[in-house]
């Protein structure tokens, strides 16, 4: 009794029989790290009551595909091609060696940064992703020891493992794309990965959780992705490959192998219910049966895809082939919320309005994370379950009778107010504890900046920053 925490609203999404249940003027009681009460109402003493009024009380959403650095896509949202914008590494970028472009602090206050922005957004389970266009080869250890840290001072549940590859894109100046290949570094960067994967598991008190994060399906070679495979089913952790989302990359594929990405995945052994498999915007039918078959997840992202004119065709038909689809957010802003009303979109688009719900993708925001970690205890509002609880703000809204739908028609990532994970409070009315928004946004924007400047270094010809990065309109001088 000591502790208990009662949390009321206008809305609580609730969990019973398998599927959410909404209550209207609902309650949601916490004792330690776990959700003891989803009902209409609790008979039992507590030690706080918290009353959100116009609100809506949320299982925290699950992001399985979560930013953790400063977004370098949203460069390209109105400067392309790739090759010609620094997207791709070019000859002579890897005839000098390629360096790190932010240091080792830097580093590590991108991860807390982008931690602290995930939780604004009300997503309490994370499994981090950055790019690896302006590191050296593969993410390192060290940083990743330094992500452990944030996530445990804020609270967020993280599942963590340091991006490898054994290759990567480079082009010419003429913009033909090839993979260039060195496998004993990639091979290296696994086991380094295998080392800090067993240490770092289960700790704090179980919020942190290994994962292996193999870069791009083109970059990697068989061998790597075997030895991949072998240890995270070992360890029972969780594997997130990025494949099927561009056409170089399904090309690349196809000159490597002679098929599609997930045919080669499934042909090695590779697809595997452990398996989460960003973006599959490219994928064919027949590779949305064979990760049916594989009992892998389907990683959707969709404001990323719809930004670079992409989207999943379709979010229904690969629903309806048995695929279990989870979300991922992948760029900047981490807005879960607008994640579900753009997959909501692009949905209707590619099969019409009837085919697809509000609760459908909620389901995938939620239950569809829970089912790729294979964790019954996230993902839902229900006694035994962990209290991972976003509160979102409905109060200056515009609200229909039903409170998911308002989400996908009105709300935003801004309308998160308070959010627990593990039962533990890790931000009240916006304000997470010992984080100064303000000062960090200002230094995340100049170390964006710095590494602006760089561009020049990695970019086909090596134009100038004001050549890669075309203005919108004609910049007058004062």
């Amino acid at each position: 009794m000591q502790g208990r925490t009662l949390l009321s609203a206008r809305w609580v999404i609730g969990h019973r029989k398998g599927r959410h249940v909404v209550y209207e003027n609902g309650v949601v009681v916490i004792e330690e790290t776990e959700v003891l009460h989803v009902g209409a109402g609790f008979e039992g003493e507590v030690a706080r009551r918290i009353d959100y009024g116009e609100a809506v009380i949320s299982p925290g959403f699950i992001d399985l595909d979560a930013l953790s650095d400063l977004d370098t896509t949203i460069l390209g949202f109105d400067n392309g091609p790739a090759w010609k914008k620094g997207r791709v590494w070019p000859e002579s970028y890897i005839a000098r060696g390629p360096y790190e472009m932010y240091d080792p602090e830097e580093l590590a206050f991108q991860k807390r940064h982008a931690f602290a922005q995930l939780i604004r957004n009300g997503i309490t389970t994370a499994l981090p992703i950055a790019s690896l266009f302006y590191r050296a080869w593969g993410e390192t250890v060290a940083e990743f020891e330094a992500s452990a840290k944030a996530a445990e001072d804020l609270g967020l549940r993280v599942y963590l493992g340091p991006a490898y590859r054994t290759g990567g894109q480079v082009t010419d100046e003429a913009g033909n794309i090839r993979a260039a290949f060195d496998e004993p570094r990639g091979l290296a960067g696994l086991e380094q990965a295998v080392e800090f994967a067993r240490g770092i598991d289960g700790t704090a008190n179980g919020r942190i959780r290994a994962m292996f994060a193999p870069d791009r399906i083109e970059t990697c070679t068989e061998r790597l992705l075997r030895r991949t495979a072998e240890i995270a089913s070992e360890m029972g952790a969780p594997v997130r490959q990025h494949c099927s989302q561009s056409p170089v990359e399904v090309r690349l594929v196809r000159e490597q192998h002679g098929c599609a990405p997930i045919e080669w995945l499934n042909r090695i052994g590779a697809l595997r219910p452990n398996w989460l498999l960003p973006h599959g915007t490219q994928a064919t039918e027949a590779e949305f049966d064979l990760i049916a078959e594989g009992k892998a997840t389907l990683v959707h992202c969709p404001l990323v895809a719809a930004r670079h004119g992409g989207m999943l065709k379709s979010f229904p038909r690969a629903r309806a082939s048995g695929i279990n689809i989870g979300l991922g957010t992948d760029t900047h802003p981490a807005d879960m919320i607008l994640n579900m009303q753009i997959g909501m979109m692009t949905a209707r688009l590619a099969e019409g309005i009837q085919a697809i719900r509000s609760e459908d993708m909620f389901d995938a925001a939620t239950l569809g994370g829970a089912r790729a970690l294979n964790r019954a205890d996230l993902g839902r509002l229900a006694p035994g379950a962990k209290a991972d609880i976003a509160v979102i703000d409905l109060s200056r809204t515009l609200q229909t009778p039903d409170p998911v739908q308002t989400l996908m028609t009105s709300a935003s990532g801004r309308d998160v107010r308070d959010v627990f994970i593990d039962g533990r409070q890790v931000m009240s009315d916006g304000i997470i504890p010992d984080v100064d928004a303000v000062e960090d946004a200002a230094r995340a924007q100049a170390q964006f900046d710095g590494l602006i400047a760089k561009y020049p270094d990695r970019t086909a010809g090596h134009p100038p920053v004001s050549q890669i990065f075309t203005p919108s309109y004609e910049r007058v001088a004062p």
